[in-house]
């Protein structure tokens, strides 16, 4: 029988065209599925990962810019910045808003409308981007940027960095609200030249606040914001005007403002500052509280800035002081006889890329302290910062000449000599002096010897023979000990050289000790910065008055005494009758060899102020380069300056409990029939500490006698000294 053929099933029929097709359409549909799923999956895995790595932001730091350092002079007046970025942060309600306008239409116009990350900017940017075959449009929001400005890790330019961005602002977008950002972003961008934040720079480029920036200034301002150093107004004007044009004109797009405001924008001119105010702010003050501030923070918290350093400075003496040093300076170069340069002359050919450490025309130096707490009202450390940093005020040392002699006679005072007692003004004899070189013979200055003269007429006229005498007889262990505690001498050489100034110092040295005169022996520590405090309040450091008495308070004022004569008739007379200071006060001038260096240094109830004056690399200055005639102009107008400044005493001045005595010239002893009858006795006013306690034992019945084992208040030595000055 024959078998009936098997009919072919759907399976083994030869595959149509069609189901060919269908099955393709399938299996890209499922592929397609897969595909899509695996990118859910995939993105979901990227976006979950970064979020997690956007938490680890702090978003604290949004709000923690670093400001510069302000320092405030006495009054709470602005003296100058250190340290930290050059930013003022102000609230949003302090800035323009045609500022925040100008902004947004330049840097994201849709700030409003999303939520971090702009996905039709970034949609536009992708096609133009591809359009031109070349990155020419970002796609960063406001508070991308912000994100990327905030945190020093977002700086580079990879993918990775702007995932972490993208994720950052959307969680910014979370926490802070939108007027929150835009504060944040406007005081923490660059502007350019060293500028952050919108105040600096409104400051810089504009000298108003940023309340005060006008449309104009505001489109110019937000132009520059993407490439600052190119378009900076101060190096390209034109650049910067155009990119002001561009921001009107998208403003004008965005309906922001009107036709007629973008067109008068347009045709304003623009002022911009003659000098930046950014630019290196400094002077021998405000570097010397910058030392001061190494010296009592912790490097970080100097470096971080923002904090405010309340100082005991003066700004309105601080630049009285500098002028007065260099119009006195200027007009001893017009001397007849000045040899040196000229610093207008050296002006002329100076290269301002050369900075010096020593300058090759006249210097000067001056402190001045407040006696009442030891705070520096003002420090000038040379004629022009720009030319040499090198700090002669705090920094300098040389010969002090005699400036040093109020301290030997201090010395001998305490150790029993009176201001009334007879001291030989003559010829050193050989071996007289305790330690000193036997050939040593120093003169006076006018080159004569007056015989026997009052210890204070030895002061008043600054006479050398005298002062080696008296230093010899305190001792010259006493004299370094009682330096040491006024602050200066800390490294003399042990000889009697230094009777007559043959020791090193600085005028901040120098005033300090010099204090110790008008507060009745007490010197206070001289400082700087009295607060430091924090962007938030926080107390850092507060400074207190540190004081120790270097002198007992009735040498003290037999000193104070007979220094105010040095004004009123010896060395610094010119004081009073050239310059008009009729203040009291007192102070001593000072000249070292060949005219090299001249000094004074003098007080009043209320201030104290040292002032130096020669070349840097020692050289006589003029013939009859004294202290009184270079030094004590300067003083006398910083001296006045300050008396109009108000600093002056609030009351009278305390005179101690005086009795009235007679006294021996000769011996410092309480005067006796035959010192009267010798011609020897005298009556003084002396505080109580100083009252001899014993009579005289040289002169009985008009004639000097052996002492009898008396030492009255110098004991025997004082004795024989004195008899040895008669023979």
């Amino acid at each position: 029988m024959k078998k009936k053929k098997k009919k072919p099933s759907f399976q083994d029929r030869p595959p149509t065209l069609d189901s060919r097709w269908l099955r393709l359409k399938r299996r890209f549909f499922f592929g397609c599925m897969t595909l899509s799923l695996l990118a859910t999956v995939g993105a979901a895995v990227l976006v979950g990962s970064y979020n997690q790595i956007a938490r680890r932001y702090d978003l604290a730091v949004l709000g923690q810019m670093p400001e510069r350092t302000m320092v405030m002079d006495a009054s709470g007046e602005l003296i100058g910045r250190m340290h930290g970025e050059n930013r003022v942060v102000v609230p949003l309600s302090q800035v323009s808003p045609y500022f925040v306008k100008a902004l947004l239409a330049r840097e994201d116009s849709r700030f409003y409308r999303h939520g971090g990350i702009d996905f039709f900017g970034v949609a536009r940017a992708t096609v133009r981007n591809l359009k031109d075959g070349r990155v020419v449009q970002g796609a960063s929001t406001l508070t991308m940027q912000l994100a990327r400005n905030s945190y020093p890790d977002l700086n580079d330019r990879s993918f990775h960095r702007k995932l972490v961005e993208m994720m950052l602002a959307r969680r910014i977008e979370k926490v802070w609200s939108k007027e929150q950002i835009i504060e944040h972003y406007v005081n923490r961008i660059f502007f350019g030249t060293g500028v952050y934040g919108i105040q600096r720079a409104s400051q810089v480029y504009f000298g108003k606040h940023a309340s005060q920036l006008t449309l104009s200034e505001s489109a110019m301002i937000a132009g520059i914001i993407r490439s600052p150093v190119r378009f900076s107004p101060f190096r390209n004007y034109d650049g910067a005007m155009k990119e002001r044009d561009d921001v009107l004109k998208r403003m004008l797009q965005l309906r922001m403002i009107t036709p007629e405001e973008e067109l008068h924008a347009r045709y304003t001119d623009i002022v911009l500052r003659a000098q930046p105010l950014f630019q290196s702010q400094g002077d021998w003050a405000l570097d010397a509280v910058r030392r001061d501030l190494d010296r009592l923070l912790e490097q970080h918290k100097i470096e971080d800035g923002g904090l405010l350093v309340y100082t005991t400075l003066s700004k309105e003496l601080q630049l009285a002081a500098e002028a007065a040093v260099e119009k006195r300076l200027a007009s001893v170069e017009k001397l007849p006889g000045y040899q040196h340069l000229k610093k207008s002359d050296f002006d002329a050919t100076w290269d301002p890329a050369t900075e010096l450490t020593t300058t090759p025309y006249l210097q000067g130096a001056l402190t001045i302290l407040d006696n009442e707490t030891g705070g520096v009202l003002a420090l000038v450390g040379g004629r022009d910062y720009r030319q040499s940093k090198f700090n002669r005020a705090t920094q300098g040392q040389r010969q002090i000449g005699s400036t040093v002699k109020p301290f030997v006679y201090a010395a001998a005072i305490a150790s029993g000599f009176l201001p009334g007692t007879f001291i030989e003004d003559a010829a050193l004899r050989r071996g007289e002096i305790e330690g000193a070189d036997p050939n040593w013979n120093p003169q006076n200055s006018d080159g004569r010897f007056l015989g026997q003269q009052t210890l204070t007429a030895g002061l008043v006229q600054s006479r050398n023979t005298m002062t080696i005498r008296l230093g010899n007889y305190a001792g010259l262990r006493r004299v370094q000990q009682l330096l040491s505690d006024a602050g200066i001498g800390e490294h003399v050489a042990s000889n009697p050289q230094l009777f007559i100034g043959n020791l090193a110092g600085n005028s901040r040295e120098l005033a300090s000790a010099f204090t110790v005169f008008p507060n009745d022996g007490v010197r206070r520590r001289p400082f700087l910065i009295h607060k430091i405090t924090d962007k938030a309040g926080n107390v850092l450091y507060d400074g207190s008055v540190l004081e120790v008495e270097v002198l007992p308070p009735g040498v003290a004022y037999m000193i104070r005494r007979i220094l105010s004569q040095v004004l009123d008739k010896g060395t610094a007379a010119s004081v009073r009758s050239q310059h008009g200071f009729k203040e009291p006060g007192g102070g001593k001038t000072g000249t070292t060899n060949d005219y090299k260096d001249a000094w004074f240094a003098g007080y009043t109830d209320r201030i104290t102020c040292a002032v130096w004056v020669g070349m840097d690399k020692p050289a006589t200055i003029i013939d009859e380069g004294y202290g009184s005639r270079l030094a004590i102009p300067i003083w006398a107008d910083v001296a006045k300056k300050a008396v109009e400044l108000g600093y002056i005493p609030a009351g009278p001045r305390t005179v101690p409990p005086l009795t009235k005595v007679a006294l021996c010239r000769v011996t410092s002893q309480l005067a006796t029939a035959g010192c009267q009858a010798a011609g020897m006795a005298y009556e003084d006013e002396l505080p109580y500490g100083l009252i001899p306690q014993g009579f005289c034992q040289m002169h009985q019945d008009g004639h000097a006698q052996p002492a009898a084992n008396g030492r009255g208040s110098g004991g025997s030595g004082l004795l024989d000294r004195i008899r040895g000055w008669f023979q």
